[in-house]
């Protein structure tokens, strides 16, 4: 169903930089080699078939709508192919019940969710667009397992279920890194109802007087 798919989405939930595809082709599907510490993932991600694998997935990537940073108002983050999804749940021992077929709707899911996220994290960065109308996103890491502190107080209050997925992404706002907390619900009672069900809050996290600051506007916008 739609909630195991989001638990295989979060063990990999962030878009992947560039890479050499002949490189990435002919690495071991298996080896993780050094990481990339703007997203904790292989810095050359392996498009090689797992050695469990018995259905081909594809090793088309597709381009995401993120800028990144970089000499080109173009440039932006490449999303994972179905295969490597498959091998980082593999490396990451998290494809027990993994399927070949579900590949292609956790891709779908995974690449969507991201493209939402970006969306909100731009309604907060319009607070900034004199000082800097291009932000780009630096750097993500992906943080199931911890539950932020927002998090864990709409919990404990039954506020909110536990969330399913939590990221920290750092942008560029013209030379000033500012990192971003979101968490991500998924409502059974909205999906049963064929609704949309996942639910994501966004907001800067709150290690600067800027950001607390940013929360207060948002609070009182219109947005």
């Amino acid at each position: 169903g739609e909630s195991r798919t989001l638990r295989l989405h979060s063990t990999m939930s962030c878009p992947i930089g560039k890479s050499d595809p002949a490189e990435s082709r002919n690495a071991p599907p298996c080896q993780s080699g050094s990481l990339d510490p703007r997203n904790m993932m292989p810095a050359q991600p392996s498009q090689a078939p797992h050695p469990e694998q018995t259905v081909p997935l594809s090793t088309s990537r597709e381009p995401s709508s993120i800028p990144r940073p970089g000499s080109s108002a173009v440039d932006t983050w490449q999303y994972p192919s179905e295969q490597m999804f498959y091998n980082a749940l593999k490396r990451k021992g998290k494809g027990q019940d993994i399927k070949e077929e579900d590949m292609q709707t956790v891709v779908h899911i995974h690449n969507t969710m991201n493209e939402r996220t970006w969306r909100k994290l731009l309604e907060w960065e319009e607070f900034h667009v004199s000082e800097c109308d291009h932000p780009r996103l630096v750097s993500f890491r992906g943080r199931p397992d911890e539950l932020s502190p927002k998090a864990r107080l709409l919990t404990t209050f039954g506020l909110r279920p536990i969330p399913f997925d939590r990221h920290d992404w750092v942008v560029d706002r013209c030379g000033q890194q500012v990192r971003y907390v979101i968490d991500y619900y998924f409502h059974e009672d909205k999906a049963k109802l064929g609704q949309d069900a996942i639910e994501l809050d966004v907001r800067p996290a709150l290690d600067s007087f800027g950001n607390l600051f940013d929360r207060f506007r948002m609070a009182f916008s219109s947005k």
